[in-house]
């Protein structure tokens, strides 16, 4: 079945689709990971997202129940070269055809995927649309052009529980004041703003008992729980478009260690004062440099984001820069000088990629001790 996609500058590309019919907008990225596409599709930062992937056969392996980072796919499309449709792999449980038909999900191919990222390369990110329904390209481009895009938007309001859960060995379980969490040495809240599951399976190993929260719960009710260490996960979108969570975060600083990943590290360095920025294409895959300004080691690691926090617009009397980005000199972690806060922009918990950065889930155990 034809499937046009058409980016807001008037760009069109053409493929088939593998999953039916459908028509989806969203802002179109790449990640330039050769694996893990199952652990991408259900990644919530990618909300709001089309994700393109630059390795050219995608679907060999399959899917299965375990490679998953939440409870279903979150992407809006899912743009490959080449789709196969016979997978072999003895994890396998099903195609991912199947996968993103389940969930209602656009699965394009035979797109010229390393054309469209060279343009997003040299343009920057577009706002984007996927169908098979109108196949007009004029209506798809202004389609396209009047999509709302990410910039400003809450989308983490999307993607977090709307219940408290705790963590077990088998995966969420409702309930609330870790009444249903597997126990542990040290207690976590941790904040839902599109979390991968792969954290908490993480801290879990560290001996760390998980209460889950949604994105809008209270400084107050939190602290009421009276945990250890708090948690702040990874999520799609604008962190200056979730002002209320970070004055909530704000009321939280100094008060008990706090681990900040992706959107949480945006969102502390905006309760720090700091300023965040929209990326010209973003960092999304799993062989992204990061040099540790304390140790002087580079790390080789996974990334999936947009959005920045301005090492400028920080305080470095009291906020000390520990990574950057080896590729374009970005902000990449932080911590604070006095208070029990860190932070970092990339993915610590792979899932997939590098283990390179385990070690942060080992210094937020030992900040807690």
């Amino acid at each position: 079945m034809k499937a046009l996609i058409a980016l807001e500058d008037g760009t069109i590309f053409e493929g088939e689709s593998f999953t039916g019919r459908g028509e989806t907008t969203g802002e179109i990225v790449f990640n330039t990971s050769m694996s893990g596409y199952q652990e991408i599709l259900t990644d919530p930062s990618y909300k709001g997202q089309i994700v393109t992937m630059t390795y050219p056969l995608i679907g060999n392996y399959g899917v299965n129940l375990e490679d998953i980072e939440s409870g279903k796919v979150q992407v809006e499309a899912f743009l490959v070269k080449e789709y196969n449709a016979i997978p072999s792999n003895f994890r396998s449980t099903g195609t991912l055809a199947d996968y993103l038909k389940q969930y209602n999900i656009l699965g394009v191919e035979g797109i010229d995927t390393r054309a469209l990222t060279r343009h997003i390369r040299t343009v920057g990110a577009l706002k984007g649309i996927v169908s098979t329904d109108d196949l007009n390209p004029a209506s798809l481009i202004e389609k396209a052009k009047k999509s709302p895009g990410l910039i400003g938007r809450d989308l983490v309001s999307e993607v977090t529980c709307p219940e408290p859960y705790g963590w077990t060995l088998t995966g969420p379980k409702p309930g609330n004041n870790f009444s249903s969490a597997n126990p542990g040495a040290y207690k976590v809240v941790a904040y839902d703003f599109g979390l991968k599951y792969n954290q908490l399976r993480l801290l879990a190993e560290r001996g760390c008992a998980l209460q889950v929260v949604p994105a809008i719960t209270s400084a107050e009710e939190v602290l009421a729980l009276n945990p250890d260490g708090i948690f702040l996960s990874n999520g799609p979108g604008d962190p200056a478009g979730v002002p209320h969570i970070v004055e909530n975060i704000r009321k939280l600083l100094g008060k008990r260690p706090i681990f900040g990943i992706c959107l949480g590290h945006q969102i502390l360095g905006l309760a720090f004062g700091g300023k965040t920025y929209k990326l010209k294409f973003g960092h999304r895959g799993g062989n992204q440099p990061v040099k540790d300004l304390d140790t002087g080691k580079i790390e080789i690691t996974s990334q999936n984001h947009g959005f920045c926090v301005d090492l400028n617009s920080l305080n470095q009397d009291e906020v000390a820069l520990t990574h950057i980005n080896l590729n374009d000199g970005s902000l990449e972690g932080m911590r604070h000088k006095k208070l029990p806060v860190f932070s970092v922009q990339y993915h610590p918990e792979n899932a997939p990629g590098p283990h390179d950065a385990i070690y942060l889930f080992d210094r937020f155990i030992d900040m807690m001790r």
